[in-house]
């Protein structure tokens, strides 16, 4: 039997559903879609990409008019106290997986560190997260952390069976009925993926800072599978094959486990720089273009949706489908790739899908 769109997404938009989650934080009404739910905020500034380096002084400027259009405050210090206190102990969701292509700017993270300090965290209080320790130390960020500023992972090094508990909290998990080829599909542990426990026992809420990036089997990887696959563990089971793909549901079902849900508050889509194909990275610049653009949002949905027509609309640009209709090639080796993730992270509530109800406010800076 052949299923049409209709179907596969019924079907889809079920399991992620049906997953079983486990742990509970409190939610407030910084719980996503946050305080701003549909809102997208776009800054582009030329300067700040130049001869190959990003620059800080354009990207401040950026930081400042993103955060103050997104909050509507009259200024920087009062953006960021809408989300964050005196008290807090705040991490910071970095993104290195796509090196040496497109990797969470430095630059972008200070300005998120000052930001902080403005709201009344203090360096001791923020800390910057990946979940493998390796990946974080090859990229570099840990160079050009303020002082005091704390470093937090998961495990060591990327393993193709992710089945260690080290680092995890077995109290906060997401259950769904899949599983990698030769595992036991009846055993609960394989079938589960907790959370790391620099979220569930270390800090009270997470800034996410994705990047702008084509991704082979879930399609896009932005806010979304920058929480999904960087906060638990067990997630090659996901897209263990090119033809084992089940990143539609799984996205949506992780990002729903209530301690990410209601920690992650704000979302900072680093679109310096962008790869609109053969995703995460590892093509040396092969498909990296250059964006020049920052995207400020509480609601996870609406930026995704927000940064999948930006990398769709590169690729018509070159000449290539768009994300949802590409096929195979010796870059991109899924047989389908699932952005469909985003819609479904939507019927979930964790965010806004219709067009009619985002609302995107675009900003250039000289």
């Amino acid at each position: 039997m052949t299923l049409g769109r209709r179907d596969f997404f019924s079907t889809m938009m079920g399991a992620a559903a049906a997953a079983q989650v486990s742990g509970r934080a409190a939610a407030t009404k910084l719980s996503m879609p946050g305080l701003f739910p549909g809102r997208v905020v776009s800054v582009r500034h030329p300067g700040c990409y130049l001869d190959g380096k990003s620059q800080a002084e354009p990207i401040r400027a950026m930081m400042r008019k993103g955060m103050a259009e997104l909050t509507s405050a009259p200024d920087w210090t009062s953006a960021w106290r809408m989300f964050f206190e005196k008290g807090d102990v705040v991490g910071i969701k970095v993104n290195p997986v796509g090196q040496p292509d497109v990797i969470s700017c430095t630059e972008v993270l200070q300005e998120i560190i000052a930001g902080l300090n403005q709201a009344g965290v203090p360096n001791k209080d923020i800390v910057v997260y990946d979940r493998y320790r390796q990946q974080f130390l090859r990229a570099g960020f840990q160079k050009w952390l303020p002082e005091g500023v704390r470093e937090d992972w998961a495990a060591q090094d990327y393993q193709q069976m992710q089945l260690g508990m080290d680092g995890y909290d077995p109290d906060h998990y997401m259950e769904m009925a899949l599983a990698q080829p030769g595992q036991d599909p009846r055993d609960a542990h394989v079938r589960r993926s907790y959370v790391a426990q620099f979220l569930t026992k270390r800090v009270n809420k997470l800034v996410n800072l994705p990047v702008l990036k084509h991704h082979q089997s879930a399609g896009v990887t932005l806010a979304l599978k920058n929480l999904s696959h960087g906060l638990v563990n067990n997630v090659n089971r996901s897209h263990s094959s090119s033809t084992l793909n089940a990143c539609g549901p799984f996205i949506p079902a992780v990002v729903n486990i209530p301690v990410i849900r209601d920690k992650t508050v704000l979302h900072v889509l680093d679109g310096i720089l962008g790869m609109y194909h053969g995703g995460p990275g590892g093509r040396k610049g092969k498909y990296v273009f250059v964006n020049h653009t920052l995207y400020f949002a509480t609601d996870p949905v609406a930026v995704d949706k927000t940064g999948w027509a930006v990398l769709d609309s590169k690729r018509l640009e070159k000449g290539m489908a768009t994300i949802a209709l590409s096929k195979p090639d010796a870059d991109s080796t899924f047989l389908n790739c699932q952005p469909e993730h985003v819609e479904i992270a939507a019927a979930l509530g964790l965010g806004v899908w219709d067009e009619k109800k985002i609302e995107r406010k675009e900003f250039k800076l000289a």
